[in-house]
């Protein structure tokens, strides 16, 4: 019959990864909730001044936010 031995070694490596999995959780869930905000930031926003905003990030970032200001706002935004 198999006996299953839990030692102290087994409940460290799930105690660890337990915490990097919330960690990592976390740390996705607050990049999404600031994204949200910069998108209905954007939203609210003047056409001249939400271009010269995105003009200054990352292009793929860019990229993103526009898809998601035309999905969710239908916000004209030039490409």
């Amino acid at each position: 019959m198999f006996t299953a031995v839990v030692t102290g070694t087994h409940i460290t490596v799930w105690v660890i990864s337990a915490l990097i999995a919330v960690g990592i959780g976390c740390s996705k869930y607050s990049k999404y909730k600031s994204r949200e905000k910069m998108v209905r930031d954007l939203a609210a926003m003047d056409p001249e001044q939400r271009e010269k905003l995105l003009g200054r990030l990352q292009p793929k970032l860019q990229i993103e936010i526009r898809e998601e200001l035309m999905k969710r706002f239908r916000t004209k935004t030039d490409l």
